[in-house]
């Protein structure tokens, strides 16, 4: 597997983005070391091009022509290798060397099949979905199931405009349910892959408990009312050293925490004091006095591990480092330690890896809230990404909300590598 051709760029008139991302793809792909005939294109665009989302996949799709599948979304902001385009008219591509029997493009006209006669078992899957599509958690863990890994990466839509999403396949559209143009608005699309294709995926939390673990022992629907054994309310003020007499004060706390959830059986907070991966951090939306509970947003039940949590940068920073060392890791296991991977990825910004097996491309969905601002400066996201991984082809977006495993996750951010022998 070659390195995947990718491109960036911004401009108030898409078709000069476009332009300049097309020379950039065309260029990569007279090199020896990049694929010369890609078939799956990785397309997303900032909310400012939303309106125009048809007209670029078709210009894409027009412009290159053995590229026969597509699949992206829309976001608050798109990023590639380095790089974080916020606020700003952009768009990123980058052109996947996968074996077209390897993958498949599913959306609402083209769902996702398995079973006998498909000719395709999907073994993980990139998915894009759209925050209004309602029972969304159910629909993503249902996706998850028909998978053999049960594994999926990608994210929400975020748009100030039209939620936008592309998926269009070489092979059409099943027979029956029309044509379509490959932007579609609600539910979810993305790319199956069969397990002929490497993947190493991680997520990164970007917020540390500012208490201790605790256990819901008391709860309906989507409000807190006990937390071991002690109502949630009194839990949650004595924590934050607040009163509700003073309303301003309490408001101001109440507004910066959050509530880190996991599922009956798991571990909220792991052994050094931060969130690991399996924790769901979710927003207080509300307090109920007369029952002495929390409100937030997803549904509890008795038995979840929690803690309330705030985000912090500096502890980002950290996992984000974390997860890339073990990207790293796990790529060179005879040549490496962890315990170095980390070091490199913290000391040197021109390591690169020399792994037994390279990576060909890389997929980053970062919450629409982290990015380079919460970094420290413009891009620091994607320069620490860099600084562990190497100048290897990336795209991605800032979305409402980050899906790994089989959930829907919050603040964090989801690095997938394609991997291929050395």
């Amino acid at each position: 597997m070659t390195l995947f051709p990718f491109g960036h760029a911004t401009h108030p008139q898409w078709p000069m983005a476009a332009g300049l991302v097309l020379a950039q793809l065309r260029a990569q792909m007279t090199r020896p070391e990049y694929a010369s005939a890609p078939t799956l294109g990785l397309l997303y665009i900032t909310d400012h091009y939303a309106g125009q989302a048809q007209d670029i996949l078709d210009h894409f799709s027009a412009e290159l022509p053995e590229v026969t599948d597509w699949c992206g979304t829309v976001g608050i902001g798109v990023c590639s290798s380095n790089v974080e385009y916020f606020d700003e008219p952009a768009l990123a591509v980058m052109l996947c060397a996968v074996p077209a029997h390897q993958y498949r493009v599913f959306s609402g006209v083209a769902p996702l099949g398995t079973g006998a006669g498909m000719g395709f078992e999907p073994a993980t899957a990139l998915i894009h979905a759209d925050a209004s599509t309602p029972d969304l958690p159910d629909l993503i863990a249902e996706m998850a199931g028909r998978t053999t890994t049960g594994y999926l990466f990608g994210g929400l839509a975020s748009s100030r405009q039209r939620t936008v999403q592309f998926a269009v396949g070489g092979n059409g559209n099943i027979q029956g349910q029309g044509a379509a143009g490959g932007v579609f608005s609600g539910g979810l699309s993305g790319v199956a892959f069969s397990e002929d294709v490497a993947l190493v995926s991680r997520v990164t939390q970007g917020c540390l408990p500012v208490s201790v673990q605790r256990e819901i022992t008391q709860a309906e629907g989507n409000v807190i009312l006990a937390l071991d054994g002690q109502p949630a309310l009194d839990v949650l003020l004595d924590e934050l050293k607040i009163s509700l007499e003073e309303p301003q004060a309490a408001m101001a706390a109440l507004r910066a925490t959050l509530v880190g959830i996991t599922s009956a059986g798991g571990a909220a907070v792991g052994r050094t004091g931060s969130f690991g991966p399996d924790v769901r951090v979710r927003h207080i939306i509300g307090l109920d006095p007369g029952r002495r509970g929390v409100a937030v947003a997803d549904q509890v039940e008795v038995g979840m591990p929690m803690a309330f949590c705030q985000r912090n940068a500096r502890a980002a920073r950290a996992d984000l480092m974390r997860i890339c060392a073990e990207v790293r890791e796990e790529l060179e296991p005879e040549e490496m330690s962890l315990h170095l991977a980390t070091a490199l990825a913290a000391a040197d910004p021109r390591a690169e890896p020399s792994p037994a097996r390279r990576i060909a491309g890389a997929i980053y969905v970062s919450c629409a809230g982290r990015g380079g601002p919460h970094f420290g400066g413009p891009s620091a996201e994607m320069q620490i990404v860099r600084h562990a991984l190497g100048d290897v082809p990336l795209v991605g977006f800032f979305a409402g909300g980050e899906i790994a495993h089989h959930q829907l996750y919050g603040y964090t951010g989801v690095l997938t590598v394609f991997t291929a022998a050395d």
